[in-house]
């Protein structure tokens, strides 16, 4: 059976006017769907859950977790800073529910392939520190807001040995497209970082004891139709979601038919 991938949607509050307005909207780019689908999964897009019964019940449905980018940036609040810079903020509703569901699944053992802004929640989920500003707070960095479209490739990544990004892409470096501002700067505890671009910004991180905990900086959902290496990220992903065991199914309870 083809593995079902739980995918984290963006979320309006209200206040964005290209997102349905004032009336709270979730929106999601087809692309983190497409990469899914095509390449043998089911896609299944999550709703941001308060409850957090409600987040564990969602993930003993899933085989594997999508955390995807978004536009906003997380509160510096929620790794101990204070905001230095003019940038918009993401939905206390989505930080929320992505910050605990990312923690739940290291827990649980759970797939979790985390891209661009779902990377930087992943470091912070466990401690780790951003980067509000790459340009203002860190000297001669590369651009790492691409100003080509991210279907083309950007700079390239070192990739650190006997990591799992290493044995999924078997290279010892590859290109990435780039679209961030800000980045890893503190790798949170028990992480590591897999991968950095040439001025030493973080790429990738992953958390070793996990059989698939994996954050990427870049889109590879614009790649992977085209690169290779790119097209690999997501495959490894499905099959370690594909071979996670069926969660055990709750025992009935009292006076209820079984």
């Amino acid at each position: 059976m083809k593995p079902v991938i739980g995918v984290t949607p963006d979320f309006n509050a209200g206040d964005r006017q290209e997102w349905g307005g004032k009336e709270p909207t979730y929106f999601l780019r087809a692309r983190y769907v497409r990469a899914i689908e095509e390449l043998g999964g089911v896609p299944l897009i999550l709703p941001l859950v308060a409850d957090r019964a409600a987040r564990r019940r969602l993930l003993r449905s899933i085989d594997g977790l999508l955390l995807t980018g978004s536009g906003p940036d997380l509160d510096p609040s929620l790794y101990g800073e204070r905001k230095q810079y003019t940038f918009p903020i993401v939905a206390p509703r989505r930080s929320s529910f992505e910050l605990d569901l990312v923690r739940l699944a290291a827990r649980t053992q759970l797939p979790t392939l985390a891209i661009c802004g779902g990377m930087q929640t992943m470091n912070v989920a466990f401690g780790g520190t951003l980067y509000q500003d790459i340009p203002a707070q860190v000297p001669d960095v590369l651009q790492h807001r691409q100003t080509a479209p991210a279907i083309h490739l950007s700079h390239s990544v070192s990739i650190t040995p006997d990591t799992l990004l290493d044995r999924i892409v078997k290279r010892e470096r590859m290109k990435v497209n780039s679209s961030h501002h800000q980045s890893v700067k503190e790798v949170g505890r028990a992480l590591t970082a897999s991968a950095t671009a040439p001025d030493g910004i973080v790429e990738a991180i992953e958390h070793p004891d996990h059989p698939f905990f994996l954050g990427l900086q870049w889109h590879p959902e614009f790649l992977f139709d085209r690169h290779q290496s790119h097209r690999r990220l997501f495959q490894a992903f499905l099959r370690a979601a594909s071979r996670r065991p069926a969660p055990r199914p709750s025992p009935p309870q009292r006076g209820t038919n079984t």
